[in-house]
Order: structure tokens, then C-alpha cells, then sequence
């Protein structure tokens, strides 16, 4: 989603990752805190195997971070929003 809570990147599910890490990121710092607060991840996606294939992109920002939070991985019919193949939830303690 992007600042305004439009769905973006439609069909493109490293595009989704991508922008869901950079909204996590953006969230954190807004709290005062980074990746590295992060205690559990849960991950809902419409496609697990290609999501699998973007998985890089959380281990680059997360390696960065020197954070390997606990995290569910689950496979939807659909979200909420109509577009959306990725959705990603964090618990994260200051």
C-alpha cells in the first residue's frame, strides 16, 4: 500500500515485499524503533512458492538488522484489499 492506502505494484510480488519492508520500516522508525526490534514476523500471501522466490529481500533488510525474528508463513485465498498477494503483520518491542 502507499501512503495514501492504494495497492501498488499490482501483480508484482517482489514490488509488494519490497514496499510492505519499506512501510514496516517506516512504521518502526516513526515508534523510535528499526528491524532489529522486531520479535515476530507473520506473513500472509495468495502465491507461498513465488513469494519464496522474494524471500531475499527480508533476509537482506532483516541480515542488515542482525535480526532472525520467529515468523508464520501462510497461504490465503485472497486479502482484504483486491490486488494484494502480499501482507505482512510485525510485533516489535522497544
Amino acid at each position: 500500500m502507499d501512503a495514501e492506502g492504494n495497492p501498488r505494484h499490482p501483480g508484482d510480488m517482489r514490488g509488494q515485499i519490497g514496499l510492505a519492508l519499506d512501510n514496516l520500516q517506516a512504521v518502526l522508525s516513526g515508534a523510535g524503533m528499526e528491524l532489529g526490534h522486531v520479535t515476530r514476523l507473520a506473513i500472509y500471501t495468495t502465491d507461498v512458492d513465488e513469494a519464496l522466490k522474494h524471500f531475499d529481500l527480508l533476509g537482506m533488510r532483516f541480515g542488515a538488522a542482525r535480526c532472525a525474528p520467529p515468523m508464520t508463513l501462510l497461504g490465503v485465498t485472497r486479502l482484504a484489499i483486491p490486488g494484494l498477494l502480499f501482507e505482512i503483520e510485525a510485533t516489535a518491542c522497544a
